[in-house]
């Protein structure tokens, strides 16, 4: 997780007390904070039929807890709600048993936080969930590795070559690395010493997950990339080392033990053994001694059960591509449990033998989130994920109209904030739930979902659902006959003319037979004759009259009449059907309405309300990180339509899309935005009324003016 500070004042149990500890946390762990869970019975004695399990603070690891926590229930124990920890607070919290276990240890790089805290002989490290599988490191793309020969880190310390990476216009290589605080960072720093690449290479720090979406970004778009990453992670899926990337080596000398770093058999690597400048990493259990020696069942558990790392990071990308909800995240283990019945089966028959088996598998229970924490009276923390248009990162700072929004709140609470992003729904609600954050912000749905979870203000935006499709209409004869020719109603047409010729054909020798030898407009003679009665035939039914073409006989005349006004009908009927054919297939063709999206390709927004809506249509929506990505597609003419908040949907159209696409449409299923803050806190009342002051001094209408253009 990265952050953008303003005016922010860091807490002390922020900042980590040794240089050690702070490498040993080099994994995707930023913020600060206390257990969100625990409650007032966390320092008994940890034994017993209830589990208190822990998960660490960076949510790729988040998967793996749920594994555990479902597992362990299926063998009978009841576990309450799961707390997310840093490292130190785990380690020193589960050596005095105010918490049981958690899977996510990374050894050797905890080993140091054991050491320092000197609690190992209270732990027990069990079992290997991931063997050697966890990996840092440095990717470059791979043409600069193949067309330009970038192998090493220590490459860059040829201007030539890392000007390719200059991103930012100082002929340095722009390297993207870790936020500040993060135990990487130390590692980066020190690597960029000990190869002396000060001059040519800029660590890039600030909030990670954009400035690894801008680096997926500038990929895609063909340019050279720079950047340090860990594994499992999802970024490692979307740019997979050996077909997009590649990881380079390091050679250094330092105290991040890259002498010790000499990797065999890593997919993507420049070299094989791979120097990646981190040893890698076991995956592993720790749990309390005393809990594990009361508890047997719960110790063979931990150490039977396996899970690929290739399988955490499917999971990873799909939280990053919308599944990203902790009801998302629970079904992921639940499907993962069941499409790998056999092992799973083993390993609860291992853990225990006697155990009474659940015949029909099910393993769905979910255990309900509890609130925790304090907000810190002077300086919130403020969580958000990226949403144009309400939340933006550009250019180092965040903007949006929900960010502007929350600076007039802050200002009239009195507060500084900082501002930290996160990928997933998921996150928000779990940092302000455990502490880590005090307020969620930016594409906080306001239903009885999130309320289950958060304390949720009144509405910042009153919105809906609208259609945003291509402005590429024609109203011209030209393009009118194109999408005539291109529909079905050319079939249509087709099948008429052949069965209007046939009738016609049977008109005419009916008349033929009639008249021939009476009536000297209707030669006797069969070829003439047939021509002359068919072409009256015609004439008799269309505006140009029969003439002074017209039966003699009374028979003739009897016929005519029923055929003039059988003709009538039939091409009175066939003028109806061309009309309201063309007129359902233009209706078909723009998308006027949500009631035309079925058979489309319709694009939304991950995680919001209208991927939400799609998915009760059956409509399978194309989900984007955000709307400027959908809205691209929809100009590329990858998807038909997209379907967004109104007021952004009208706000792109007017703007960034103005004569390439247009607002169609009414504004359907209606919801809002808030905030959220912590259940137990009240925060929220303060914040309500900062919005109710909002609106009552007209600043809030400015606001939405000025980001929308309408009034609200």
């Amino acid at each position: 997780m990265g952050r953008c500070r303003r005016q922010v004042r860091l807490a002390p149990a922020r900042v980590a007390s040794a240089v050690t500890i702070a490498l040993a946390v080099a994994m995707p762990a930023a913020a600060g904070g206390q257990p969100a869970d625990q409650d007032e019975s966390a320092g008994e004695n940890s034994t017993g039929d209830t589990v208190r399990l822990a998960r660490a603070t960076w949510d790729t690891g988040w998967f793996q807890a749920e594994v555990y926590r479902q597992l362990i229930e299926e063998l009978g124990y009841t576990v309450e709600p799961i707390t997310t920890m840093e490292n130190e607070d785990f380690y020193r919290d589960a050596a005095a048993g105010e918490v049981d276990l958690w899977v996510n240890g990374w050894f050797p790089l905890h080993e140091s936080i054991i050491d320092e805290l000197g609690v190992g002989d209270r732990l027990d490290v069990v079992g290997t969930q991931v063997d050697s599988g966890a990996l840092q490191g440095y990717l470059v793309d791979l043409d600069s590795v193949d067309e330009h020969g970038v192998t090493s880190l220590a490459d860059l310390a040829d201007p030539e070559l890392a000007a390719r990476f200059d991103t930012s216009g100082d002929g340095k290589a722009d390297l993207v690395g870790c936020s500040v605080g993060w135990g990487c960072e130390a590692g980066i720093e020190e690597h960029l010493n000990e190869l002396d690449l000060r001059d040519t290479v800029n660590h890039v720090q600030g909030d990670y997950a954009p400035l690894i979406e801008d680096v997926v970004e500038r990929h895609e778009n063909g340019e050279p990339v720079l950047f340090y990453t860990w594994t499992p992670n999802w970024t490692v899926g979307q740019l997979v080392p050996g077909e997009d990337v590649a990881w380079i080596d390091v050679r250094s000398s330092g105290s991040t033990g890259a002498q010790d770093t000499t990797i065999d058999d890593v997919p993507g690597c420049v070299s094989d053994p791979c120097r990646l400048g981190w040893s890698p990493n076991d995956i592993r259990a720790v749990a309390n001694s005393d809990f594990l020696d009361a508890n047997p069942p719960i110790r063979r558990l931990l150490e039977a059960v396996e899970i690929p790392l290739e399988e955490i990071s499917d999971q990873n990308a799909r939280m990053r591509d919308g599944e990203g909800t902790p009801d998302d995240i629970r079904r992921h283990a639940r499907e993962w449990i069941s499409a790998n019945h056999g092992a799973v089966t083993e390993w609860l028959d291992t853990a225990d033998p006697e155990r009474e088996r659940d015949d029909d598998g099910d393993t769905s229970g979910a255990t309900p989130w509890s609130p925790g924490g304090t907000p810190d009276a002077n300086t919130l923390t403020v969580v958000t994920r990226s949403l144009s248009p309400f939340v933006v990162y550009d250019g180092g700072e965040y903007t949006g109209f929900s960010v502007e929004l929350w600076e007039h709140v802050a200002r009239r609470l009195g507060v500084d904030y900082e501002i930290e992003q996160v990928n997933s729904l998921a996150k928000q609600i779990d940092d302000v739930q455990r502490g880590a954050a005090d307020v969620a912000l930016g594409g906080l749905d306001i239903n009885s979902a999130v309320a289950n979870d958060l304390a949720l203000s009144q509405p910042t935006l009153r919105s809906g659902l609208q259609i945003m499709v291509r402005n590429d209409e024609d109203t011209g004869i030209v393009s009118t006959l194109a999408r005539i020719a291109t529909s079905d109603l050319t079939i249509w047409i087709g099948w008429f003319v052949v069965i209007f010729g046939i009738i016609l054909l049977a008109v005419g020798h009916v008349i033929w037979l009639l008249e021939r030898n009476r009536n000297p407009d209707i030669p006797a003679s069969y070829p003439r004759g047939i021509a002359e009665a068919i072409w009256w035939g015609v004439v008799a039914v269309t505006p140009f009259g029969a003439g002074n073409n017209t039966p003699s006989r009374n028979a003739g005349r009897v016929f005519a009449v029923g055929w003039i006004l059988a003709g009538y009908f039939l091409l009175a009927y066939f003028t109806a059907s061309i009309t309201s054919t063309m007129a359902v297939d233009e209706i078909h063709g723009d998308i006027t309405g949500p009631e035309d999206l079925a058979g489309h390709r319709i694009a939304t927004v991950a995680e919001t309300p209208g991927a939400e809506y799609l998915a009760t249509l059956g409509v399978g929506p194309v989900l984007f990180d955000d709307l400027d990505e959908a809205a691209q597609a929809l100009r590329d003419d990858e998807v038909d339509a997209v379907v967004f908040d109104a007021p952004a949907v009208r706000h792109y159209a007017a703007r960034a899309g103005a004569g390439d696409v247009r607002a169609v449409g009414p504004v359907f299923q209606e919801f809002s935005y808030g905030l959220g803050t912590a259940l137990d806190g009240d925060l929220n009342a303060y914040i309500d009324v900062a919005l109710l002051e909002l609106v009552e001094n007209g600043v809030y209408e400015t606001l939405y003016e000025r980001w929308f253009g309408t009034s609200p």
